[in-house]
């Protein structure tokens, strides 16, 4: 299948070597952005066609278009490729509110068109372990879990961290969709959630040598906190925060009825996953399942190989906008001081054995 890429910023390589190892299935040949120099220094880095961005939506080569825009263009371009008759893979999130999201995938269906969307590290070796463990009862019956992202924010060491601290940023929408994409592919959709957040700084100082002393405001919670319950009965405990200087908290880990279960970085596509078990009384590392070189471009893959065989992609936009839902979902609980039930139900994605 043949790819193009809208958006030529940082993540933009990561998919061109991500694909790269996936010849057989996809094939990047063209890029665009609204930059059109910067278009043009990536294409001849990773031998493609610069194009615009009008022109690359009218290329009939082009099956799918691969969006690394950022998250406040992601609903308008993917709405210009599905009604372009493209597919679209989305990076994270897919959108920043629930009906937006909905929107995305109620015109692609009208369209005839896919939606999918990052974060793919669910199916990487540790993502697909963790799995394998819980659909073999290696941990009983999950009762629980935890899932904590927990730092002081970006504005130390990034060049360009104005960004998270406003609208499609913050904690829980930069980093959430990797914790939350990983729960419900361990545990399967989730039915209500409950929450607190806060700003804790109205401001912050970028520290980056190249902006350092830049004011940078913060118009979004900085630290959410709350549990999702899930349809299977698990609850999971969830802390995305900016405002954290250090701990020693867990980052993943499932606890069920006859052990517990310690998943990897839902950030990564690796290990280590450990499990300790009640027959066991101590903890092991479980031999990682799946291929070592997998990285950011194998849901492309995935949704390629799917779309050929009319089968359904695992990063799919349904389970891209059950978790904009949830992340949505932690605020209003704050606001109403309320259980927030949450009205979609996609089906948990379909487990990747390599």
């Amino acid at each position: 299948m043949n790819i193009g890429l809208i958006g030529c910023g940082n993540i933009a390589p990561a998919y061109i070597t991500g694909c790269a190892h996936f010849p057989a299935d996809v094939r990047i040949i063209a890029c665009a952005d609204l930059d059109t120099e910067r278009a043009q220094q990536f294409a001849a880095a990773h031998q493609l066609r610069a194009q615009s961005v009008a022109d690359l939506l009218l290329n009939q080569e082009i099956d799918l278009v691969i969006n690394l825009t950022l998250p406040a263009a992601h609903v308008a371009v993917s709405l210009q490729v599905v009604q372009a008759g493209k597919h679209v893979y989305s990076e994270k999130p897919l959108a920043l509110t629930p009906s937006d999201a909905r929107l995305i995938l109620n015109v692609a269906a009208a369209n005839d068109r896919r939606v999918g969307c990052a974060p793919d590290t669910f199916l990487g070796a540790g993502g697909q372990t963790a799995r394998l463990a819980i659909d073999t009862g290696l941990i009983g019956d999950p009762v629980a879990a935890s899932a904590f992202m927990v730092c002081h924010g970006h504005e130390s060491w990034h060049p360009n961290p104005g960004f998270y601290y406003q609208l499609g940023g913050g904690p829980m929408f930069d980093m959430g969709p990797y914790y939350l994409t990983t729960l419900v592919n361990l545990l399967g959709p989730a039915r209500r959630v409950t929450g607190a957040s806060k700003r804790t700084f109205e401001q912050r100082i970028a520290a980056h040598e190249t902006i350092k002393g830049q004011v940078l405001p913060v118009s979004v919670a900085t630290h959410i906190t709350g549990t999702v319950d899930f349809h299977g009965g698990a609850i999971a405990t969830v802390v995305m925060s900016f405002d954290v200087w250090r701990h020693n908290l867990p980052v993943l880990e499932i606890y069920g009825t006859h052990g517990t279960l310690a998943v990897a970085d839902p950030n990564t596509f690796g290990g280590p996953v450990r499990v300790w078990q009640a027959a066991t009384g101590e903890w092991r590392d479980l031999q990682l399942e799946g291929r070592a070189d997998i990285q950011r471009g194998v849901g492309v893959v995935d949704m390629a190989r799917s779309i050929a065989s009319g089968e359904p992609h695992r990063a799919s936009g349904e389970l891209a906008a059950h978790v904009v839902e949830l992340m949505a979902a932690f605020e209003i609980a704050s606001g109403s001081q309320q259980h927030v039930p949450i009205q979609s139900r996609p089906a948990a994605p379909a487990a990747l054995r390599l």
